[in-house]
């Protein structure tokens, strides 16, 4: 065939005709070779984090930036590191401090305010600092679950309160964090401190310790070695954990299964809520970028992409729920909540009380 030889007389000609043509003024440039390099935008967060790659290229494209995520450690480790480069910060926005940790956030001055136009789809339960300084952006809570085949096979009735962990029935099969180590840990601290006021929680404790509690240093120790209803194989049938992780047993099971082999116990101040935000670092260079991201995080396609990467909830009221978590988790009605200020002005001694306490 002849074809491709024509194509190529036809390429020479026109590399011939564009050589003696007039070079484009500045007013003839096409606007695409004007388009400046895109600007590098940082976000610092904790190690949990995680997002669907291409809403973040979608992201990138859209406003014509490159955004790094510097994954610092667990919450308490990447909030000390913003607040010890504060003069000079490594990043343009940090996401993921809890409401267990806010008040310092707040007091040490990392955050610039921004008034987010998608706080309008926001439930003001949500809204835990008036200044705009963090800006909520997912919620989670931390409860007590449970192997649902241990006590369908045992005929033995689930605790439905606090109190009821101390009955003799249930000896030896609770294991918890250390909540001097553990997030979960310190949320379930919290619970019973709400329940039982910051006087008598110790009591509550040491009926716990005299129950045969099981207390390990980690969430992974107490999920996958201790607990029963993931492995199969550990003493425990009841575990502290997350309100979500009936819904990461379907997700994640290897053969699959139609329903989670275990559920939450959700009575009345027995889950902590924890809720998580993000915020502009002050003496940011991008502020405009840092604005975008943020609204980027509040806007319904990250709210919903949320629940299947890192297993907590949206707080935008527009944002859909995926059929796994609707089907099985259980939301607490009344979880216990503390405001951040008392957090932060207790937690040190209310760990340190414990550790007294429980572990020595």
């Amino acid at each position: 065939m002849k074809l491709p030889r024509l194509f190529l007389l036809a390429a020479l000609l026109s590399l011939v005709l564009s050589a003696c043509a007039p070079a484009a003024t500045p007013a003839t440039t096409p606007a695409a070779a004007q388009t400046a390099e895109p600007v590098t935008l940082t976000v610092m967060t904790h190690d949990s984090f995680a997002v669907t790659e291409d809403l973040v290229r979608q992201f990138e494209q859209e406003n014509n930036v490159k955004v790094e995520f510097a994954k610092s450690g667990d919450t308490g480790s990447a909030l000390n590191m913003a607040i010890l480069s504060k003069d000079a910060p490594r990043a343009d926005v940090f996401y993921g401090v809890d409401n267990t940790f806010l008040s310092r956030a707040l007091e040490a001055g990392i955050f610039e305010p921004y008034a987010s136009p998608l706080l309008a789809d926001i439930p003001a339960e949500f809204k835990l600092d008036a200044t705009n300084s963090a800006l909520p952006v997912d919620y989670g809570d931390v409860c007590i679950n449970y192997d649902k085949a241990y006590f369908a096979d045992k005929g033995l009735a689930l605790p439905a309160t606090l109190d009821d962990l101390l009955k003799p029935e249930y000896k030896g099969l609770l294991v918890t964090e250390n909540p001097a180590t553990s997030s979960p840990g310190l949320a379930f601290i919290m619970a019973t401190i709400v329940q039982y006021g910051p006087d008598k929680y110790l009591d509550f404790w040491k009926g716990l310790k005299e129950n045969g509690l099981v207390v390990v240093n980690d969430w992974e120790t107490a999920y996958y070695t201790n607990f029963s209803g993931s492995s199969g194989k550990g003493s425990q049938p009841m575990v502290v954990s997350y309100g979500s992780s009936p819904a990461a047993e379907v997700v994640y099971a290897d053969p699959p299964v139609q329903t989670a082999p275990t559920a939450s116990i959700v009575g009345d101040n027995t889950c902590f809520r924890q809720i998580e935000f993000v915020g502009i670092l002050k003496g940011t260079q991008h502020r405009a970028l840092a604005e975008k991201f943020v609204d980027f995080m509040l806007g319904t396609k990250f709210q919903e992409d949320m629940p299947l990467q890192m297993f907590v909830f949206p707080v935008n009221s527009q944002a859909k729920l995926p059929d796994v978590f609707t089907q099985n988790i259980q939301i607490p009605a009344k979880p216990a909540t503390i405001d951040p200020s008392e957090i932060g002005a207790n937690r040190e001694a209310w760990i340190n009380a414990w550790t007294e306490t429980i572990l020595k």
